[in-house]
């Protein structure tokens, strides 16, 4: 997603990790459990709790079974928030009201297995 439609995900994504994730499950925030107040920062919490947020939606919307909760509990929230939360995970690092930014592991070539940069030749 990209422009309009990813800043409207967002921002309802937002919404509810605001007004219904962190309410209910946030818990308090330790050197134990890091989370960060500029989560929407981390793509890597924007990629975990979006996957959270469409479970949600398809286990507890209407016409969903009536185990979907216990499910989303279970198969979702548990491991999602584990991952977010765990002092080497993308919040580490981070305590409250400050925000750091995460270094990207270097990597020596982008297309290790495609042609070296630079001009082709040409096929004879």
């Amino acid at each position: 997603m990209t422009g309009p439609e990813y800043a409207q995900n967002l921002r309802q994504l937002t919404l509810w990790t605001h007004h219904v994730l962190l309410p209910v499950y946030g818990r308090e925030v330790t050197s134990a459990a890091p989370w960060c107040s500029r989560w929407w920062e981390h793509p890597e919490a924007i990629a975990q709790l979006h996957g959270l947020w469409l479970a949600w939606g398809e286990l507890t919307g209407p016409g969903s079974g009536m185990c979907g909760p216990a499910n989303w509990h279970r198969d979702y929230l548990g491991p999602v928030m584990t991952t977010l939360r765990d002092p080497m995970g993308p919040f580490a690092g981070c305590k409250p009201g400050a925000h750091r930014d995460k270094e990207i592991p270097q990597v020596d070539a982008a297309d290790p297995f495609g042609p070296p940069p630079g001009p082709q030749p040409s096929p004879a």
